[in-house]
């Protein structure tokens, strides 16, 4: 039996709440290219969770300014938020392959405070996207 909306976007924020643990953990202790990539994985999912919950069906697409601006046809809140949050996108693929950096590699590149400045966002969005769903469950078990 296919889940509702909203169990579904619980499941995506789920699995973005499991990935920051790994984010802010990656943060602390090094691996910070690998850190700042999760971060975008992490705000990602937060928003694809927001969108299944609002009843989407297929959400592609990696990057959070676009999932942000589909975002804001139910929360024109995301519009403010995408300002500051979009900067993940930067570490989509630079933070992974060495032909996207001259003369260096990810590993080499990002600091512990690029890693913990990305965790903070995808801590960010995952808490306001939890905001989010909370509010729905509340309506719907009424």
């Amino acid at each position: 039996m296919r889940k509702s909306a909203l169990e579904e976007g619980l499941r995506w924020l789920e699995q973005a709440s499991e990935d920051l643990y790994w984010t802010q953990d990656l943060a602390q202790r090094g691996g910070y290219h690998i850190a700042c990539f999760l971060a975008q994985q992490v705000g990602e999912k937060a928003l694809k969770a927001f969108l299944y919950a609002q009843g989407e069906e297929i959400v592609l697409g990696h990057s959070i300014e676009r999932l942000c601006a589909a975002a804001t046809q139910w929360q024109p809140n995301f519009n403010e938020k995408v300002k500051r949050w979009s900067i993940l996108d930067g570490y989509y693929v630079p933070t992974r392959y060495p032909n996207s950096l001259p003369d260096s590699i990810p590993a080499k590149v990002y600091t512990k405070e690029a890693a913990l400045e990305a965790a903070r966002l995808a801590q960010e969005m995952v808490d306001y996207v939890s905001g989010l769903l909370s509010k729905i469950k509340k309506q719907t078990s009424k």
